[in-house]
């Protein structure tokens, strides 16, 4: 028996699960949660156990994904199947304070961390669009803001705006420009919000981290298998999971990639998530997001690059970095990119229209 094994195995007995565990390892990419590949006699299983710095409202995230994928699972969509404790409850807490939750291993699947090509990317579109299509039904107001004013752009404009003032680092100095492509576009920041508070677009379900890498896709077929990490999942707009999902994926370089003429907004790799996304939807989306669909993507650019860039102000308290400029080079990026698709809303819009006329 592994060391792991060992050390989390009276914790997954805690679970409903089939037969007896014979092995416990260290499973996937992700940073934020610790997570297990956990194997019975019977069946396969992913602990996670969850970090409460990040999510310190279990007991609420936890409730939001009990919510979303019973209501999935009930209507025939494959999706992660939470499984419960012995006691029925939905995740176990130890002694220590920490707290685990148990999903059945969907097998035959893979993940991509960036765009293999334009028909990957068009299913990943299509998964995220039929994730908004079957929880169409669900009522969002039932889901709780697990991190609160996530995608509250005017807010996070707030804040930008707060760490300029207090500029604790004295860093305001060295990124002028910066600052300054941020406060013109005071004014540009609210019309998804205030389109929410109108009743012009519904409240729904959202991901709230719409990159590829949350699909599972099959090993074989490469199709969209399920829609996972749904940590995020609040209520809000789909035009922040539509947008948020150009920001990463329609830009030809990475995020910290600090040779800026490398940066570019791809607008066919936009219209080929939006053929897919829309495809899913179908009559699910109305005109005033249809409408918004262009202005979303630059909105969360925007939005990522402003909190890269408070973060940089206020001395890099929230993301990860691994060097004094890291969070400056992120903001570069993010700019460059929302620079771009200000410039082609018109071709962005022309290529919607498009898609919906076939």
């Amino acid at each position: 028996m592994t060391d792991c094994t060992k050390a989390y195995k009276s914790i997954a007995e805690a679970f409903a699960i089939a037969g007896e565990v014979t092995d416990i390892c260290p499973f996937g990419e992700g940073h934020i949660n610790t997570t297990l590949l956990v194997t019975t006699t019977e069946a396969q299983y992913v602990m996670q156990g969850m970090n409460t710095n990040v999510f310190p409202n279990v007991k609420g995230l936890m409730s939001n994904v009990i919510y979303v994928t019973d209501y999935l699972y009930e209507h025939g969509v494959e999706t992660l199947h939470m499984i419960r404790t012995k006691d029925g409850l939905p995740y176990h807490s130890t002694e220590d304070g920490k707290h685990y939750r148990m999903a059945d291993y969907i097998k035959n699947t893979v993940t991509y961390q960036t765009v293999e090509d334009k028909e990957t990317f068009r299913r990943v579109g299509y998964a995220f669009g039929d994730f908004q299509n079957k929880l169409s039904g669900f009522d969002a107001s039932l889901l709780v803001e697990t991190i609160p004013h996530f995608h509250d752009t005017p807010k996070r404009f707030r804040d930008f705006k707060a760490a300029l003032e207090a500029d604790v680092r004295g860093r305001a100095a060295t990124c002028p420009e910066e600052i300054d492509f941020v406060l013109k576009r005071d004014g540009t920041y609210s019309r998804v919000m205030d389109a929410l508070a109108d009743g012009s677009i519904p409240l729904r379900v959202t991901h709230n981290d719409t990159k590829l890498n949350n699909i599972l896709m099959d090993a074989t077929t490469g199709e969209a298998r399920a829609v996972i990490d749904l940590d995020t999942v609040m209520p809000g707009s789909l035009l922040c999971d539509f947008g948020d999902s150009i920001r990463f994926g329609a830009s030809t370089a990475a995020e910290d990639e600090k040779d800026l003429s490398k940066v570019h907004f791809d607008i066919d790799l936009f219209a080929t998530y939006a053929d897919g996304f829309l495809a899913a939807l179908g009559d699910r989306i109305n005109e005033k997001e249809i409408e918004l669909l262009p202005y979303s993507a630059y909105l969360l650019t925007m939005e990522c690059g402003m909190r890269f860039l408070a973060d940089y102000l206020a001395g890099d308290t929230y993301f990860g970095i691994k060097y004094p400029e890291h969070n400056l080079i992120r903001c570069r990026t993010q700019f460059k990119l929302a620079s771009e698709m200000e410039q082609q809303f018109d071709a962005m819009a022309e290529r919607i229209r498009a898609i919906l006329a076939k």
